[in-house]
């Protein structure tokens, strides 16, 4: 980035196949970049170490309820939507999920998980070809997501999962966005609103055994509201599929370009859960998030004000090479052994780390085991990929592959 006022490189979507070069050259040019987003002036966090303290800050949050924000996102004023909220309110609706997704309590979803992969790979292995994310990372997720969890029935989940991507394009900054996109988010949001209320209504009278009847049973106990109940299911919805499906695609892509990685895998598989971490590390499926500073702080040296905001930019904080050797060099040995590599970010940090992590590892370890267990060989079957437009969501829209 040359001027605050020039679109940073990263964000170009003609840098959208290989952003990280962008993100060396900001970090190259200082770890705290003036830049003007939404025609508001914030800054461009680039480096670990800011990164890593803004998000574990308590001085830093997101400001909607007091008014602060100068980030425009609808999503901040949907109830239940707690990845957008400050203590205190943010804590009561994380509360009412933490013990769902424990990595005890998720751990029990494995053996589903790892029957539908087994499953999507016998499909696979009879066809002789797959879509990894059409035939893999997408059934797993909305088995897993809008199945498991949400208790969505099986014919609605293409309705929903459009609605989930138009949802997730959204969420990017307006002035990154199209008019068209922006119409699509509005009707996408009002579509899956509309059906959740309905859904969330016959949970309350028809309970069954997912998390939205358990959430629809704090309805008559006065716990949640309605509209609460309705948001926290579009919050699971469009964050549980998105990381869960991106990670599994840009894992599978990164095994592909690096076969010999492939094939320490297949010798120690053992190894499958510190790859995730540097799937995670290396090209992870959520680039950077929002903070804005709750009151006066200093930050790298610089000095912000009550309500300035920050864009922090965690893909490039894990390739930071302050903290990380070799950072472009996709290792499923890094995070190994008794001395792994630095924590990296993939997940966030803080208040506000990804609550659905364990069922996106589950969900990543099941499809990285069957896929390298039960192939020899794995080639990209296309010479050229199709990104997804969001740039907050990284992902392919298709990976064909052949063994």
């Amino acid at each position: 980035m040359t001027s605050s006022t020039a679109l940073f490189a990263a964000f170009d979507p003609a840098q959208q196949a290989d952003p990280y070069p962008a993100y060396r050259a900001a970090r190259d040019e200082g770890p705290l970049l003036p830049y003007l987003l939404d025609d508001v002036p914030v800054h461009l966090v680039t480096r670990y170490a800011e990164c890593a303290e803004i998000l574990t800050s308590p001085v830093w949050g997101h400001g909607y309820a007091e008014g602060i924000s100068p980030f425009r996102d609808p999503g901040a004023r949907i109830p239940g939507s707690f990845v957008r909220m400050d203590p205190p309110e943010h804590g009561r609706f994380r509360g009412l999920l933490t013990r769902q997704f424990l990595p005890r309590a998720v751990a029990e979803l494995g053996p589903t998980a790892a029957r539908i992969v087994e499953g999507l790979m016998d499909t696979a292995l009879a066809a002789g070809e797959l879509d990894a994310i059409a035939g893999l990372s997408e059934p797993l997720a909305a088995a897993m997501i809008q199945g498991r969890l949400l208790g969505i029935p099986e014919a609605d989940r293409p309705m929903l999962r459009a609605w989930e991507l138009a949802i997730a394009r959204g969420t990017d900054p307006d002035d990154l966005l199209t008019e068209a996109d922006k119409a699509a988010r509005i009707e996408a949001a009002q579509g899956c609103a509309a059906y959740f209320g309905e859904l969330v209504a016959r949970r309350c009278r028809e309970p069954g055994d997912d998390l939205l009847s358990s959430l629809a049973a704090g309805i008559a106990e006065g716990v949640l509201q309605p509209a609460e109940v309705v948001g926290i299911a579009l919050l699971l919805l469009v964050a549980g599929t998105e990381t869960s499906v991106n990670l599994v695609g840009n894992g599978v892509l990164a095994l592909l370009r690096a076969p010999d990685q492939a094939d320490l895998l297949r010798e120690r598989p053992e190894l499958v859960p510190a790859a995730v971490d540097e799937v995670l590390r290396h090209d992870a499926p959520t680039q950077f998030t929002i903070r804005v500073a709750l009151g006066d702080t200093e930050v790298g040296g610089r000095r912000f004000r009550r309500g300035d905001g920050v864009v922090v930019l965690m893909a490039s904080a894990s390739r930071d090479e302050r903290v990380f050797e070799r950072v472009d060099e996709f290792d499923v040995t890094r995070y190994a052994g008794s001395h792994p590599a630095r924590r990296h970010l993939g997940f966030s940090l803080g208040l506000h780390f990804c609550l659905g992590a364990p069922l996106a590892r589950i969900e990543a370890e099941a499809c990285f085991g069957a896929l390298l267990a039960r192939t020899t060989h794995l080639e990209l079957a296309t010479g050229e990929l199709e990104y997804l437009p969001s740039l907050i969501h990284r992902g392919v829209r298709e990976l064909p592959i052949t063994f």
